[in-house]
């Protein structure tokens, strides 16, 4: 169930992920919900990690609209923390690394990247994040080997990106949110 949902979520933020900016907010919410919940919550069924990630992804949309200037920030942090814990777990790495330092690292090129290219870290974001979840998904139904996985993960982002960028129009020139005008 849950891999039918992050497929269909990941393909919304694969091609809207610039253009519906409050829906990427959401689907880093279900993106964190799902990657945190089974360690937040272990040995929990299914559809209660489920639930969490669809509370943090509402709670990313209404933050979004009402505080856009404060996400933005968290969003960069978020998006770029979860991407970085999903290509580890992809890639299969474990050992003496703890994932907070991986998502704090992460998260920190993403806060810089947003703060510096909104309109295209919105892009690049979206798509990762949504090929993540595409690929996450297939991979919960199909056995994926980890360098597969990630390839798919980087030619799916490519083709959000494409589509994004390319079909809708180059992204406006604009600051940031917050930047002034």
């Amino acid at each position: 169930m849950s891999s039918v949902v992050g497929i269909l979520v990941g393909l919304v933020l694969l091609g809207y992920g610039r253009r519906l900016y409050w829906a990427f907010v959401a689907g880093v919410g279900f993106l964190t919900g799902l990657t945190l919940g089974p360690r937040l919550l272990p040995g929990q069924p299914e559809w209660m990690i489920l639930t969490v990630a669809l509370v943090l992804a509402l709670a990313g949309a209404v933050l979004a609209v009402v505080a856009k200037k404060l996400v933005v920030a968290l969003l960069g942090v978020f998006a770029g923390g979860g991407i970085g814990l999903l290509l580890l777990r992809q890639q299969g790495i474990t050992g003496d690394l703890p994932t907070w330092v991986v998502f704090l690292v992460g998260g920190i090129v993403g806060w810089v990247f947003v703060r510096t290219l909104f309109e295209w870290a919105l892009i690049l974001l979206s798509s990762l994040a949504g090929a993540g979840l595409i690929v996450a998904g297939v991979g919960g139904r199909v056995a994926l080997s980890p360098g597969l996985a990630f390839l798919l993960v980087i030619a799916v982002a490519l083709i959000g990106i494409v589509v994004q960028a390319g079909l809708q129009g180059q992204p406006p020139r604009r600051a940031a949110p917050g930047r002034g005008a």
